[in-house]
């Protein structure tokens, strides 16, 4: 504090000072340990990112370009990804994998929510050993459940072709790669999990005014939960759309093939060798996914902070 018996222009002087700290207050020195985290965040990041930046550049470059090993092309070459899209049978493929997925995110929320909701808002016999049982389903495998899930479709397919004929027909058809993947015990957990936070007195003034379980849970559980929501539809989305070891077995005409499936066709049978075109296709298969995460950004990362992974 200044001295009231000094000249007045040297309290103005004071203040001044004082005020300039508070605005621009001085930088504490950089510790060597914030450093080196920069340092390692940084080298990770381009680890993620150059792999991208890598496909992006190779799939704008001609074929000798590629076989040069050249990171930066000499002329951008939009056209390869014309080519891909034509020639790799991607628009069907495309569409298919937008079908599927629609499908698949349908039945999961309609079966997901219900089954979550009732495992953290109601009371019944067994819940909880039925949830233990659910949860530790998630460190199986998949590639052990894959044989029973083809042997399982097949007999669900040859006993519903039996009744409704032609439409009742699973393997090579919509119903095989979507129906088995309807109820998602990582789904239901997650959802569990948020439902539980929401604050009981809410169930409370909604039985007052008369509501039921089903009518709580549309009214005011899903209207709380658009965070975990988008969440689980983006991570739903990302499964459906990258598919291809199941495709493989229960699919054999281009019908219903996924976009994946057309991807490995165009690298494996139709252009081994022209990388170009492969990078094209891949960058072609990211694009809705990268939109789709960009739109739900915001709820996809909030979904997962809430969530919250504990009990």
């Amino acid at each position: 504090m200044a001295d009231i018996t000094a000249p007045l222009s040297s309290i103005n002087e004071q203040a001044n000072q004082d005020v300039k700290t508070l605005v621009n207050p001085p930088r504490k020195p950089i510790s060597s340990g914030k450093v080196l985290t920069y340092v390692l965040l940084g080298f990770g990041a381009i680890l993620a990112i150059f792999p991208f930046v890598w496909m992006v550049s190779w799939s704008l470059m001609q074929a000798w370009e590629v076989g040069l090993g050249r990171l930066v092309p000499q002329e951008l070459q939009f056209e390869n990804y014309r080519e891909a899209w034509t020639e790799a049978n991607f628009s069907q493929f495309m569409r298919n994998s937008a079908i599927l997925s629609a499908i698949s995110i349908s039945g999961m929320l309609t079966l997901c929510i219900p089954a979550a909701y009732a495992f953290a808002k109601m009371r019944f016999y067994g819940k909880n050993v039925l949830f233990v049982l659910m949860v530790s389903t998630l460190m199986i495998p998949d590639i052990v459940t894959l044989i029973p899930n083809f042997l399982t479709v097949t007999w669900i397919s040859r006993f519903s072709e039996s009744i409704f004929g032609e439409a009742g027909r699973w393997m090579n058809n919509w119903p095989s790669l979507t129906i088995p993947f309807m109820a998602s015990a990582f789904t239901i957990f997650l959802l569990r999990q948020f439902f539980m936070q929401i604050p009981d007195d809410l169930w409370d003034a909604a039985r007052i005014d008369g509501a039921g379980h089903l009518r709580y849970m549309v009214s005011v559980v899903l209207p709380l939960s658009r965070a975990p929501l988008m969440t689980v539809i983006t991570l739903s989305f990302i499964g459906s759309w990258n598919s291809l070891l199941w495709p493989l077995l229960v699919v054999q005409t281009d019908d219903w093939r996924p976009v994946a499936f057309g991807l490995k066709q165009l690298a494996q049978d139709e252009y081994p060798g022209d990388y170009h075109l492969q990078m094209a296709a891949s960058v072609i298969m990211i694009l809705p996914i990268l939109v789709i995460y960009f739109i739900a950004q915001k709820q996809f990362t909030e979904g997962i902070a809430s969530s919250g992974l504990k009990g």
